[in-house]
């Protein structure tokens, strides 16, 4: 019987350490459940996330395509479809910054 007590006196010693959970901002909306029991808001995340990898390798893939047309061209003029492909990075760069700036 004294172990049972004292394993049990344990334990709740352990419980009463545990520092309680911080309650949520003032101001955030609750989080909202889909109907397959997961929550929306990780589900968002990891739609972002995907969408960020995939801008990510875009902009990998046209950086590598302006280098190599750099490189080709020994004159000091860029053509306009290395303008477009610049302006293509920004604009993916941008989109990628503004979702992770979300939260």
């Amino acid at each position: 019987m004294k172990p049972i007590v004292l394993a049990s006196t344990l334990a709740l010693l352990g419980l009463a350490q545990q520092p309680p959970i911080p309650p949520p901002p003032p101001g955030t909306p609750p989080d909202v459940l889909l109907p397959g029991g997961k929550s929306q808001r990780e589900e968002i995340l990891k739609a972002e996330h995907k969408k960020n990898l995939e801008d990510a390798a875009a902009i990998s893939k046209l950086a590598d395509e302006v280098a190599e047309e750099l490189g080709k061209d020994d004159r000091y003029v860029v053509s306009v479809k290395t303008l477009k492909k610049l302006d293509e990075i920004e604009r993916l760069t941008k989109a990628i910054r503004g979702r992770l700036k979300k939260y």
